[in-house]
């Protein structure tokens, strides 16, 4: 018999939350606030006949059959699961610890995980984060014989497909395999159909985000565009660009909203600005312009002197988006003036695109102002843009500001900015942005 649930390794003290959560996990917690009877306990005898071989969740004759990998340390429950899962037509990998499960799940792909939680070593949540680093899609179904409402939340959040309690119900565990083993090939056909309409997928549990996410860092790469100076076509700057590899976080949005969803903007922008400033390093003449994200204004590595950017911080201009606040800022301005003092100068970027106003000005006294290509895009057709970007220039120059016109795509924007005294043009036009240094056009 292996009806028993496993005892607790090290368990802990039962809390009021604890004990209130094994009651209720003892119903069977499911993802999604489904709850099902845990019902009869697996055991080596089968309560119920075994599935037919053409009732076994294979795509036809010719196709292999689905593979599942098992994973837990009690060897009773491991074999009788297999030999369920077996009869029932699959192809049955078996893993006695977490770091075992990792390395087959490295080599081979399945089309579910069904894991123990608590394991010596790698426990099941730990398993799933590392199937996570190469394996988007996968099922994980998670069971554990010491349920908790901890467990069980940590569960669904990193991604659990489901949340078993032991004695597991043998009938329930097999529906739910056949379930994620059909997820996991309509997610094959999402991925495929998303590839023809060239659209893009993002992760949505917590667990396949953060791998992305850490692919992304490791991919990261910057690309660069040249400013110009707008009169004489010499070059004034580069603006770094953030670019991933990574095809889960295909653009700098994707990118940025991965990073605010995990909590992990000064960790981004702490790799941008290191790689940004690889390339300028030994070039004394060279402008380089980077982006902050506001919340980096409280980063305390961005006012580190041993960083690679603040060694040629005279070099570089921190842009600050005027698309997020600065309000929440705190100290802001003494912040400010800090980075100032290091040698850095400031633009406040996409301007006309947000929140920025007198309160920006006033804490962020910027030396560049940077036009957002929205009020650049066909600036020649639009006489109210022509309007609002001519003031807009006069004021920023009487401040002492030098004024960028971002998004220049055509000659006739271009020959319309130069009359209107833009100093700084920056767009298609002239280089798309690219790996140290894109050849200037236009």
């Amino acid at each position: 018999m292996i009806s028993r649930a496993k005892p607790a390794k090290n368990p802990p003290s039962r809390t009021s939350a604890e004990a209130e959560g094994q009651a209720f996990t003892q119903e069977g917690i499911l993802s999604q606030g489904e709850v099902l009877p845990s019902g009869p306990a697996i055991t080596s005898s089968r309560s119920h006949p075994p599935r037919s071989k053409e009732h076994a969740i294979t795509p036809g004759p010719s196709a292999s059959p689905a593979r599942v990998l098992l994973v837990d340390d009690d060897l009773q429950v491991l074999k009788s699961l297999q030999r369920m899962l077996q009869a029932a037509g699959y192809d049955v990998t078996t893993a006695t610890n977490g770091a075992d499960a990792a390395t087959h799940a490295g080599k081979r792909g399945f089309d579910a995980i069904l894991s123990d939680i608590r394991m010596p070593g790698m426990d099941g949540l730990q398993l799933l984060l590392e199937v996570r680093q190469h394996d988007l899609q996968v099922p994980v179904l998670l069971m554990t014989g010491d349920p908790s409402v901890s467990t069980a939340i940590s569960a669904l959040e990193y991604g659990a497909q489901r949340y078993f309690t032991k004695p597991l119900d043998p009938q329930h565990v097999e529906r739910e395999i056949q379930r994620a083993v059909q997820l996991r090939r309509m997610a094959r056909l999402q991925q495929q159909a998303a590839d023809l309409l060239g659209n893009d997928c993002m992760a949505a549990d917590r667990a396949t985000l953060e791998g992305s996410f850490e692919r992304t860092l490791r991919n990261l790469w910057m690309a660069y565009q040249p400013i110009l100076v707008s009169n004489t076509r010499a070059i004034y700057g580069y603006e770094a660009l953030m670019r991933s590899t990574e095809p889960t976080l295909p653009h700098p949005g994707a990118i940025l909203d991965a990073a605010e969803r995990l909590g992990a903007l000064q960790l981004l922008g702490r790799r941008v600005r290191d790689l940004a400033a690889g390339p300028f390093e030994g070039q004394p003449d060279a402008i380089l312009f980077v982006n902050l994200h506001v919340t980096d204004l409280m980063d305390p590595s961005l006012t580190d002197p041993g960083t690679p950017l603040a060694r040629m911080a005279s070099q570089v201009v921190l842009e600050i988006t005027e698309r997020a606040s600065i309000d929440h800022v705190p100290d802001a301005r003494p912040r400010v003036a800090q980075l100032r003092e290091m040698g850095y100068r400031i633009a406040v970027d996409d301007m006309g695109a947000g929140y920025a106003g007198l309160a920006t000005f006033a804490q962020l006294e910027p030396e560049i102002v940077k036009l957002d290509m929205s009020l650049i895009r066909d600036i020649h057709k639009n006489s109210t843009k022509q309007k609002v970007v001519r003031s807009m220039t006069a004021l920023s120059q009487d401040m002492g500001m030098l004024v960028v016109a971002e998004g220049v795509e055509v000659p006739e924007e271009r020959d319309v900015l130069l009359e209107l005294g833009c100093d700084l043009l920056q767009g298609f036009l002239f280089a798309k942005p690219g790996k140290p240094f894109p050849e200037v056009m236009g």
